[in-house]
């Protein structure tokens, strides 16, 4: 176990560089079936260490981008009628998928916000009266902004008692910094993430 733990952990650190305890916390949710709060300022690697974990576990990952204006079904999904088969049918939203980065959930309206309460307690979204399970393992790595700066809203007790992990991520090492320019101009590695793993 540890030394998968171990691979796994390296196999992202490809891409988050300098970052193993932050990989090893996100991990670490993810296996405790808890969830991972990181508050920082934009381009700190938070949507590559979501899209790096869920590949190197062979997992479906999603990105939803909380905005003032997102919509609580823009989250869960929808229930459409069809006129051709004269029946209801169930269009599963982003939030269907093993790992989802909430990225800056603290931008969404109250309403919004409390869409992701019960799919991250109990699993399963209803919708119209219809209970849907998600797939498992399931793991929100959400993004929130301070919460001094314009266009926030602060998260209710109720949804921060859902995040297991909060975690500040901070600026890369220059060593680090180096590695990541040089990640960035070889641009056929970063199509090179692949399951190493699974638990």
């Amino acid at each position: 176990f540890a030394a998968r733990f171990g691979t796994i952990v390296e196999n992202v650190e490809r891409f988050i560089q300098g970052k193993a305890a932050v990989i090893q916390l996100a991990l670490t949710a993810l296996l405790a079936e808890g969830h991972l709060l990181l508050e920082d300022v934009p381009g700190l690697g938070k949507t590559s260490l979501a899209r790096s974990l869920s590949a190197s576990l062979g997992l479906s990952g999603a990105r939803i981008q909380f905005t003032p204006d997102l919509l609580p079904s823009d989250v869960t999904g929808v229930t459409v009628f069809h006129q051709s088969k004269d029946s209801f049918e169930f269009h599963p939203g982003p939030v269907f998928a093993n790992v989802i980065l909430a990225d800056e959930i603290n931008r969404a309206s109250p309403k919004t916000q409390s869409a992701m309460l019960e799919v991250m307690a109990e699993r399963t979204v209803t919708v119209d009266g219809i209970t849907h399970p998600v797939p498992r393992p399931f793991l929100v790595i959400a993004t929130q902004n301070p919460v001094d700066m314009d266009g926030t809203y602060p998260l209710p007790e109720a949804q921060l008692d859902r995040f297991m992990l909060y975690v500040r991520i901070g600026y890369p090492e220059a060593r680090h910094e180096r590695a990541i320019l040089r990640l960035v101009r070889e641009e056929a590695k970063w199509g090179a993430r692949q399951a190493v793993g699974t638990f």
